[in-house]
């Protein structure tokens, strides 16, 4: 993706923030909610062939999204799955935070 499509389509993928080639985003959650929410997004995530990296802890999770084989390169695939991670997370009721 151009450096512009790339502004533009963080637009649409509010509070995921850019750093370097991924964008990431943390949400606040209970730790057993927290372990449901990345089941969740990993059921979605096997459907659609494309997989973020977690990092879970007590309260917190947060997801960081790249394109591995685009040669760790932002890509449609990330913004795509950023906005799937964003409808699971309000399902969970998990609270956004600022990275």
């Amino acid at each position: 993706m151009s450096e512009a499509a790339i502004q533009a389509a963080l637009e649409h993928v509010p509070g995921w923030r850019r750093t370097g080639d991924q964008i990431a985003r943390t949400f606040a959650i209970r730790y057993h909610g927290a372990v449901a929410l990345i089941v969740h997004v990993a059921d979605v995530e096997r459907l659609i062939g494309h997989h973020a990296d977690v990092d879970l802890r007590w309260g917190t999770v947060r997801f960081a999204i790249t394109t591995r084989d685009a040669g760790h390169r932002l890509t449609a695939a990330d913004f795509n799955l950023a906005a799937r991670i964003d409808s699971i997370a309000a399902a969970h009721e998990a609270e956004p935070l600022d990275d």
